[in-house]
This record gives C-alpha cells, structure tokens and sequence, in this order.
C-alpha cells in the first residue's frame, strides 16, 4: 500500500489528525450494513489539510444470490478544533455488481480521481462477524461492557 504525507496542502496521508474518525465510519458502517453480509472492505488513506481530514471506506456487501455484491460507501469529514472534534459521516448504496468485477472499480477510482486518494488498504471479511470486530478494535473500538447477570 502506498501511503502519502501529511502536508498542508492536502493529498493522501498516513498520519491522521483525528485517529477516531476512521473508527466511527466502521462503527457506523456496522450499524447500516450487518457485518456477517461484508465480503470485503476498501479503506483509502484519508485526505489531510491541517487539523481536517476526508476519508472513504466502501463495503461490498453479500446478497442472496452469492454472485452479486453490492457496493456501500461511507464518507466523513471530520476535524479537531479548539472544542473538540466534529464529524460528519455520509453512507450510499452505490448499486450492485459481479463480485469479481469490484476489485477493479476499486482500482479505477484511484485511477479517474483528481483527489490523489491512495491504494486502499483491502481487508477480507468474508462474512465473518468476528473478523469485523477486530478491524473495529484495530481502530480504537471499544467493546461496551458485558450487562451484569441479574439473580
């Protein structure tokens, strides 16, 4: 994966003025989409200007037939300022298509993009729930605690 630097003047960066804001895209992502249905996920390195950051996360999703996915992309703006963080998350159903053919949509948005997005970082979830937890723990997702058993 190719990853830029954080300049002032934006393009792809590794270093992410709000580290949290990747998190809740994916926790977000998990409330709209059922994490056993995601057969992979595309994050792209964020955009950086100062203290602001833009980032895309697309989810191919598995539908009934097993041959078609479709495509949710999550975006968000988020930045730190003086008072705190502010974040603003936009979710889309972008339509269906063959599985085999969104590794390569995921490879011409970078190609068209005027934005310089980077590569993604591909990870395979395959439908498994566990493995889509893990990637939310990876980016500071904190299980809520277990309710106490009532006697």
């Amino acid at each position: 994966m190719l990853e830029g630097k954080k300049t002032s003047t934006g393009g792809a960066s590794s270093e992410s003025p709000v580290p949290e804001a990747l998190g809740r895209v994916l926790e977000m992502l998990a409330r709209r989409v059922a994490p056993a249905s995601i057969d992979r996920i595309w994050i792209f390195p964020p955009l950086v200007k100062g203290r602001k950051e833009w980032g895309l996360v697309a989810a191919s999703c598995m539908e009934d037939s097993g041959t078609l996915r479709s495509l949710v992309t999550g975006r968000y703006t988020a930045e730190m300022t003086g008072k705190g963080i502010t974040f603003e998350p936009e979710f889309m159903s972008e339509g269906s298509a063959p599985k085999e053919r969104l590794p390569s949509v995921m490879d011409g948005v970078v190609r068209r993009s005027d934005l310089q997005l980077g590569v993604p970082r591909e990870v395979r979830i395959g439908g498994d729930s566990d493995k889509f937890l893990d990637l939310l723990r990876e980016h500071g997702w904190k299980e809520p605690p277990e309710e106490p058993a009532v006697s």
